[in-house]
């Protein structure tokens, strides 16, 4: 979607809001593809002292297979988006990727947005933050509870541990 701002370039404190959906179904992350829903985006563009500023939320469900504990999940997430909106770039080397150029003083949402998507994406899947994962010895999910192994005890301690077996 390509977003108009010749009403606002000119016009000092000019807001133009916008809302859109983006289908991302087909952003593979790993070995699946986990939005399978369209992301919903709102936000405004701003003039603020003559710079451009695109403010948004995304949001949408994931849809996976944790990388800690391999349980399916479905989860909501939302992201906000901070981009400056340029009509030229004075060095496009030292440009970083929170800058986006316009074309014909139109912003391409699409791009932006998804974009910003992927930036703000954890490098893992995760359940849930706090996902404990698996146990390493017998491969019980640690979420459901513990497991029934022993620590291992640290070889470098096992002289004290025969002494306190001998007490």
């Amino acid at each position: 979607m390509l977003l108009s701002l010749s009403k606002i370039i000119q016009t000092p404190d000019g807001v133009l809001p916008f809302e859109t959906t983006l289908d991302l179904s087909d952003l593979q992350f790993g070995s699946g593809f986990p939005v399978c829903e369209p992301v919903m985006a709102k936000g405004t563009v701003r003039n603020t002292a003559g710079v451009l500023m695109l403010e948004a939320l995304l949001a949408t469900n994931l849809h996976g297979s944790c990388d800690r504990c391999a349980a399916d999940f479905e989860r909501e997430i939302s992201y906000e988006v901070h981009a400056v909106l340029v009509r030229e770039l004075a060095n496009e080397d030292e440009a970083d990727e929170w800058t986006f150029l316009l074309v014909n003083d139109c912003a391409d949402l699409d791009e932006i947005l998804t974009t910003a998507f992927v930036l703000n994406m954890d490098s893992k899947l995760l359940c849930k933050e706090d996902c404990k994962g698996l146990c390493f010895r017998c491969g019980k999910n640690l979420n459901d509870g513990d497991c029934n192994c022993r620590p291992e005890t640290d070889p470098r301690l096992a002289v004290l541990g025969q002494l306190l077996k001998d007490k």
